[in-house]
């Protein structure tokens, strides 16, 4: 037994707007996506704070860990003090393979005096002007002060060799 039904042309009518549909869901996922992206992308994962007392001045320094003034860079947790392009103090620290932290060298809560220039104290950098105030190496901080250590990037070359920067 053959039976003649007509075709339910309800079904196709619908086939193009749930095609519409779809489409529709899939710019909004595109565009939302792209948002979350800019709102989580950064220029620099590190924190930079803007310090009255120390100007922002972009460098870029090539160091030779095999030269014997940089050669304590060579083991962790040995930090040195160096001027880098005439007049840019820096604090550097290796902290294990790879990883370096930099620090301008200069307190962060006074004016640059002749005092102002940090020591290294261990693994702390001292300030040598009357509050004396000890910074972490490993943190950047200070107790007690208002501004902390200003870090700068530091990428390993390879052969004995990092790029210090801002």
């Amino acid at each position: 037994m053959l039976t003649n039904t007509k075709p339910n042309l309800n079904n196709l009518y619908l086939f193009p707007q749930l095609i519409h549909s779809f489409l529709l869901m899939k710019k909004f996922l595109i565009a939302f996506v792209l948002l979350a992206l800019l709102v989580s992308c950064e220029k620099d994962s590190n924190t930079r704070t803007n310090n009255p007392y120390i100007p922002n001045y972009g460098f870029s320094a090539v160091l030779n860990l095999n030269l014997p003034s940089y050669s304590g860079l060579l083991t962790p947790a040995n930090p040195i003090a160096i001027t880098v392009e005439g007049d840019i103090y820096l604090l550097i620290m290796k902290v294990s393979d790879g990883q370096f932290y930099a620090w301008n060298g200069n307190c962060p809560n006074q004016s640059p005096t002749s005092c102002s220039r940090l020591t290294i104290s261990g693994l702390n950098g001292k300030c040598g002007c009357d509050d004396g105030l000890l910074y972490s190496l490993f943190t950047g901080t200070a107790q007690n002060a208002s501004y902390p250590m200003i870090n700068y990037r530091v990428e390993s070359l390879g052969n004995n060799t990092i790029r210090v920067y801002n």
